[in-house]
């Protein structure tokens, strides 16, 4: 493997040299080998040696230059044997001739090798480029329409709180009217009417707890802390598992977009635990230190399964997701007594340095 490693970065050095060089260094090569070649005696075949040189030069710099070798080599080669004792004759001669279309048909077959690795090198690169915009483009997609859906969201909670709470306000203070005024005349119907008006008054919290869900994270930088601690008010309320939530120290997300992320992330991480877990207590913590936040939601429940299905639930693929997009990660394990731990971790980025990243981006 060494060996292996060693030889790729030789050959990755020698692409980075320039084309000088190169020609520089393979005539130095020849130099080197025919004065081997005529040192060892004619007797000895070393034309093979040659291709070595001639090989380089094909691959590296171009065929001119490899064809320009390989006709060097073959006079280096037959004339260091006919310095070294061979006979001079017609057959030295012939021999060069069929060492030099030898050498040929390797430069040949070389560079048109080359030609293809350059060629295939090139359609990889371009198909690599247009993949990587296409994921540019599926990714800020996906973010759009995740956008889109949580303005949605927003603006459907907003609705609910601000028109729909207001309109049954109006409509339990006019049934509290009519109530006392059925009352005041002792009209059997005045508990019908106060019944009326409890009815709204469920309807009014119904309306704003979906407002809540919908939208459930303030503009202020402490919202974050306030609507996980609903959501754990809101599970224990209503139903048999009791969830805490617990931050040591104010942990503040000046980004909106983070925030809400960091959410629904913990409410999918929630639901997942309490629909499949079979859990009593669920645990959601928020933390920082040293600039990365840390959301971590923990169940006493059955656990992981033993036989996960390839690439998650899709509740792990849409945590996941939602973590990348704001520069963040997901692990989901098992708890050292059981249960499951899921964990998304982020680097904390101020509202002032997204700013200087928007601005840079622009410029560029």
């Amino acid at each position: 493997m060494g060996g292996l490693n060693g030889m790729m970065h030789l050959l990755t050095t020698l692409e980075r040299c320039r084309r000088t060089t190169l020609v520089l260094a393979g005539l130095a090569m020849l130099a080197v080998i025919g004065t081997i070649d005529y040192l060892t005696g004619h007797e000895m075949l070393f034309s093979v040696f040659y291709l070595l040189d001639v090989g380089l030069a094909a691959w590296f710099v171009g065929r001119g230059v490899g064809l320009l070798m390989s006709v060097l080599s073959a006079i280096v080669c037959i004339g260091g044997d006919v310095a070294a004792g061979a006979r001079y004759s017609w057959v030295s001669i012939w021999n060069a001739l069929i060492l030099m279309v030898f050498y040929f048909i390797v430069v040949w077959l070389l560079t048109s090798l080359r030609s293809l690795h350059r060629s295939l090198e090139l359609r990889v690169a371009e198909r690599t480029q247009a993949l990587r915009r296409e994921m540019a483009e599926r990714q800020r997609l996906e973010e759009e329409i995740l956008k889109m859906s949580e303005q949605e969201q927003r603006r459907i909670g907003h609705g609910l709180h601000d028109n729909l709470c207001q309109h049954l306000t109006a409509t339990a203070l006019a049934g509290q009217v009519l109530g006392e005024r059925l009352a005041a005349k002792a009209l059997p119907e005045a508990a019908d009417a106060a019944k009326v008006v409890a009815l709204v008054e469920e309807g009014i919290d119904l309306a704003r707890n979906l407002a809540r869900g919908l939208y459930p994270v303030e503009m202020e930088a402490e919202g974050l802390m306030g609507a996980f601690q609903e959501l754990a008010a809101n599970i224990t309320r209503s139903g048999p598992v009791r969830c805490i939530f617990q931050c040591q120290s104010p942990v503040l997300i000046e980004d909106d977009a983070t925030a809400t992320h960091l959410y629904r992330i913990a409410q999918e991480a929630v639901r997942n635990a309490m629909q499949h877990s079979k859990c009593k207590h669920i645990g959601i913590t928020l933390s920082e230190s040293a600039g990365l936040v840390k959301l971590t939601v923990e169940d006493d429940g059955v656990g992981l399964p033993e036989t996960p299905s390839p690439g998650g639930g899709l509740g792990i693929r849409i945590m996941a997701h939602r973590a990348s997009m704001i520069g963040g990660n997901v692990s989901v394990e098992p708890g050292p007594t059981g249960g499951t731990i899921v964990t998304c971790s982020l680097t904390k980025v101020s509202r002032q340095e997204d700013k200087h990243a928007d601005s840079a981006d622009t410029i560029a």
